[in-house]
């Protein structure tokens, strides 16, 4: 059957997460890249490790665990980012290792943790979605989105140009933490099925495809959230035919539809100069020379 993939209980759970990381991940993408952090989510991945060791470690849900303390590892590299200097760099390198590595030790003193678990959300795994998973990957989605569209003119402004956005009245340092507060959230939501290791690829990619079709704001935005979604449902499908790492199969749809839309619009943008060329070398010839006072003067 061709539907088949439908019938197991764990492939709908695993399919509604998918269709949630596909929206959430490049809705949140598209505001890091114009603040050209994109690779802020990679960096959220790695501290909410030591949640997903805490959840473990004291039987707690591991989902909700990594949120508390990638929005609090999140909080603190922004922090980081407004207020510091030479060393700031070396600060952010130290909460990204410890993490990583806080998380891989508590999960191994946790008498219910193993590489195995780790793997599923250093990766991502279909099998392990469980249906409380899918319920606190819903909930954490509703606030992204919620965030992410309902203040998308202010988030915008303030990736744009902080200053000019803090000359106009917006409260930048609310909205700048907003916006990491957000990414640690959808670092959550998206680690059940891409793994935390390859999250932020799903934040960045589908963000700049669509940019290789679309100039405005709006338009990028829909067609990242087109493709995010895409990408996720086909590289869950083919990793339940294929028996292949679901984070690895998206990531590399993703790129795979990168490389396709920028062979399509580089003609297309060849064209468009050319047009703007000629229409531009019409418009000179068709304006009239005026004639200066001194042309008649013979000297």
């Amino acid at each position: 059957m061709i539907m088949e993939f439908l019938e197991p209980a764990f492939m709908q759970r695993a399919l509604l997460a998918a269709v949630l990381v596909g929206i959430t991940a490049p809705a949140v993408g598209i505001y890091l890249v114009q603040r050209r952090q994109a690779l802020m989510g990679d960096g959220i991945g790695h501290v909410a490790m030591t949640g997903v060791g805490l959840g473990f470690l004291l039987n707690s849900s591991p989902v909700w665990m990594a949120t508390l303390v990638a929005v609090a590892g999140s909080v603190t590299m922004e922090l980081i980012r407004a207020y510091g200097r030479t060393r700031g760099d070396l600060a952010l390198a130290l909460l990204f290792y410890g993490g990583m590595a806080g998380g891989v030790l508590l999960i191994n003193l946790s008498p219910t943790g193993s590489n195995a678990n780790l793997n599923s959300y250093l990766f991502g795994s279909l099998s392990t979605v469980s249906t409380e998973d899918v319920t606190a990957i819903s909930v954490l989605a509703a606030f992204v989105v919620l965030v992410t569209v309902g203040l998308r003119r202010q988030l915008f402004a303030v990736s744009q140009d902080e200053e000019f956005a803090r000359v106009t009245g917006l409260p930048v340092r609310a909205l700048n933490l907003l916006v990491a507060v957000t990414a640690a959230v959808t670092v959550t939501v998206a680690m059940r099925v891409v793994g935390l290791l390859l999250v932020s690829a799903l934040m960045v990619v589908p963000v700049a495809a669509a940019q290789q079709l679309s100039r405005s704001f709006r338009t990028t935005f829909v067609l990242a959230v087109v493709i995010g979604t895409g990408v996720t449902l086909g590289g869950t499908v083919t990793s339940y035919y294929q028996d292949v790492p679901p984070g690895a199969t998206i990531v590399l749809l993703a790129i795979a539809v990168f490389i396709a839309l920028t062979l399509l619009a580089t003609p297309l943008a060849r064209r468009r100069a050319r047009a703007a060329e000629a229409a531009s070398a019409e418009c000179d010839m068709a304006v009239p020379v005026t004639r200066r006072p001194t042309d008649d003067v013979t000297l």
